[in-house]
């Protein structure tokens, strides 16, 4: 009351003091009779402990009552949360149960799905080999109309053609009789058997030579009596000679294509070892696609040193001294199909031919859009390295030794590789082609 005075004192100027002082006072005292009368008119009867204890219990039910009566009841809840939250946890069931019935059809139709995206797959890879050689078709008939090389022009239509899966050209020379005679009592059926060959799996097989700088002279007649016999030889127009073998390579493929409509074409020297079984299977595995270039894919230093073997005298292309040739199949054996024989053909009289068949198939194909396949079952090495493949049950393609470019002394060795790292004589007559 002191410190309201004291408030009051300095706010309030001198002269109003005295009223409001005396205002002040009348509303604040109380007299001492007064506060006797109002405290009487406070007190009551006592209440009875037992009405007390009453009242507590009924208290508590009357709680219970009203907090189960809230839970019951959730519609009466505040703001509505909990029906939505009930309802929210209800479209989520449906929802859920609506995934898993989709998730069980779908399920139940993943084979008929399977089944319907492999023939999708299968058709686009069928129209577009047929894409690819209505493209080359299309070339050889500019090639005609320009006035193309004698060849192209020379060419006959695929209708007139022998149907063939693979033909298989093997590169021999006319000291080479004995290698010959190696394939021919190993890996190379003769006689009757050559013959079903083709007929039954289209798998066609020539030992490939052309004839010697004096025609008609001893070597191309004794070619000429071991072709009466074994009715095996593809002859070209070509004069053989060891730095001749990227002019041979062109011309086997270009008299090939002219000859057999095959979707593939191989070239196989005559001192490895081949197991027909396992080359159709890789093959066919390709049969789709198109342009497709199959062996094992190597990158070997271009040798700039003259008298060397493999010496490039063009090794100046390849840039500094020291570098490495592009990605090509090793010359032992590889494989192209159809439509990259088919483009050698036209273009044979503008191919660049490099010193080494290899080097010049792999620069022939560099620009285009060529699938590079390296399989490595086309390079396995003769015993013990074949016989460990095949007898973990991963039969090799072909086998020959890296140090000879071929099998070392093949015609002594090839029969024990035959019947070390062969498939078996009967296997490709199983292959479903």
């Amino acid at each position: 009351m002191k410190f309201f005075t004291r408030a009051v004192n300095e706010r309030i100027p001198q002269r109003e003091r005295k009223s409001v002082a005396g205002i002040l006072q009348s509303q604040v005292t109380v007299w001492p009779w007064q506060f006797k009368k109002e405290q009487k008119k406070m007190r009551g009867k006592p209440v009875p402990g037992k009405a007390i204890i009453i009242l507590c219990v009924a208290s508590f039910l009357a709680g219970s009552l009203f907090t189960s009566q809230t839970w019951i009841r959730p519609s009466e809840h505040k703001d509505g949360q909990l029906p939505i939250i009930m309802n929210h946890l209800a479209e989520h069931s449906a929802v859920k149960q609506d995934c898993n019935h989709k998730r069980k059809l779908v399920e139940g139709n993943t084979g008929d799905i399977m089944g319907e995206v492999t023939k999708t797959h299968e058709a686009i890879q069928s129209l577009d080999k047929t894409i690819s050689m209505l493209e080359m078709e299309l070339a050889v008939a500019r090639t005609n109309k320009d006035g193309g090389s004698r060849h192209s022009l020379e060419r006959p239509s695929n209708d007139s053609l022998h149907k063939a899966f693979v033909v298989i050209g093997i590169n021999t020379a006319f000291s080479s009789k004995k290698r010959r005679d190696s394939l021919r009592e190993t890996w190379m059926p003769r006689g009757a058997k050559l013959k079903r060959l083709e007929k039954e799996k289209g798998i066609v097989i020539r030992f490939v030579i052309g004839h010697s700088a004096t025609p008609g002279g001893v070597l191309d007649r004794a070619i000429d009596v071991e072709e009466a016999e074994n009715k095996d030889f593809l002859r070209l127009k070509h004069v053989e000679g060891y730095h001749e073998l990227s002019t041979k390579t062109r011309l086997y493929f270009s008299t090939a294509v002219s000859m057999w409509d095959a979707d593939f074409y191989v070239k196989v020297d005559d001192d490895v070892h081949l197991n027909l079984g396992m080359l159709a299977s890789a093959l066919a595995r390709y049969r789709s696609k198109p342009r497709i270039y199959v062996g094992c894919m190597k990158s070997g230093p271009v040798l700039s040193a003259k008298g060397v073997k493999y010496h490039e005298p063009e090794f100046w292309k390849f840039g500094e001294e020291g570098n490495k040739y592009f990605r090509h199949a090793t010359g032992q054996i590889y494989a192209i199909s159809k439509d990259l024989a088919a483009y050698i053909s036209i273009n044979s009289g503008i191919l660049h031919r490099y010193a080494n068949e290899d080097v010049s198939l792999g620069s022939w194909f560099i620009g285009l859009e060529v699938e590079h396949v390296d399989d490595r079952s086309m390079c396995c090495g003769t015993p013990p390295d074949c016989e460990w493949k095949a007898n973990a049950g991963n039969v090799c393609v072909a086998s020959f030794d890296w140090t000879c470019s071929g099998v070392c002394k093949s015609v002594e060795r090839m029969k024990d590789i035959h019947n070390t790292c062969g498939e078996g004589d009967g296997a490709v007559w199983n292959v479903d082609l």
